[in-house]
């Protein structure tokens, strides 16, 4: 079984709700990916996506978009990416998810990819940009190489098209809890629009991105959701020069703010 399936089930039996966070892959500088990746794990992170670089993020708010050139700036590359991910697989078994654009995926070969990414310890992905009706392009590839494919929902999903992407998305539901890109402010009701799609989510962990900041934020919305993911407020503390300890500390208290539930 799939390790973020494992994981996810294991917190569901422990009544524990999930703690998912957000690196761009190269930020700040190209090789602090794999410190930051231990850290986050030991400090109590049950998922890490990665952030791959793409010029034009359609779904990334400014200060994942800023992350993202940075690390382009840089040099990451999708080869560099596959090889960090190996090279956390030596020190940690934590799942690790790919989040990224289709463009830099084409061009390194889409099979040739999925192979790669496998063999070098991916355990799920996220395609923003991909619709329901797209990912069945992919699905095979996923399938083939026992990668989950994580699809999202939006405050903007019709209760069918919630369970008809609960059917394809494998490993958890990303529900996106706004109408616009990463960092932003949750939607206003967002506990009626988390039981919305748990209604309508059978096969699938709920758990919710976009705008979660604080350990307040994070409590808030895991009381109706399985987990949470953080990106952007990681990503600040980052760029603002938060030692690696002192992000450890900020992952302590999102992870104590889940606990308490």
């Amino acid at each position: 079984m799939n390790k973020i399936t494992l994981t996810l089930d294991s917190l569901k039996k422990q009544k524990k709700k999930a703690l998912v966070l957000f690196l761009t892959a190269g930020y700040p500088k190209i090789d602090s990916t794999i410190s930051l990746v231990l850290e986050l794990a030991q400090a109590g992170a049950d998922i890490i996506e990665l952030g791959m670089p793409f010029s034009d993020p359609l779904a990334d708010g400014p200060m994942i978009q800023a992350s993202s050139q940075q690390a382009i700036n840089n040099g990451i590359t999708l080869e560099r990416i596959l090889g960090q991910v190996n090279e956390i697989r030596n020190h940690s078994n934590i799942p690790l998810v790919l989040m990224g654009y289709l463009n830099p995926i084409l061009h390194y070969g889409g099979e040739k990819f999925f192979a790669d990414a496998r063999n070098a310890g991916v355990d799920g992905i996220i395609l923003p940009e991909v619709s329901l009706e797209e990912s069945a392009r992919y699905l095979f590839l996923t399938r083939k190489h026992h990668i989950a494919d994580i699809l999202l929902v939006s405050p903007a999903t019709p209760e069918k098209r919630i369970r008809e992407i609960d059917k394809v998305s494998t490993g958890f539901l990303y529900c996106v809890s706004t109408t616009g890109v990463t960092g932003r402010s949750s939607v206003g009701d967002i506990n009626s629009y988390i039981k919305r799609v748990k209604r309508n989510t059978k096969k699938n962990p709920v758990l919710v991105g976009f705008g979660i900041k604080t350990p307040a934020d994070a409590q808030r919305i895991a009381l109706h959701a399985d987990g949470v993911i953080v990106g952007s407020a990681l990503i600040q503390r980052i760029a603002q020069g938060n030692s690696i300890t002192q992000i450890g500390y900020y992952v302590k208290s999102l992870k104590k703010g889940l606990n308490t539930i």
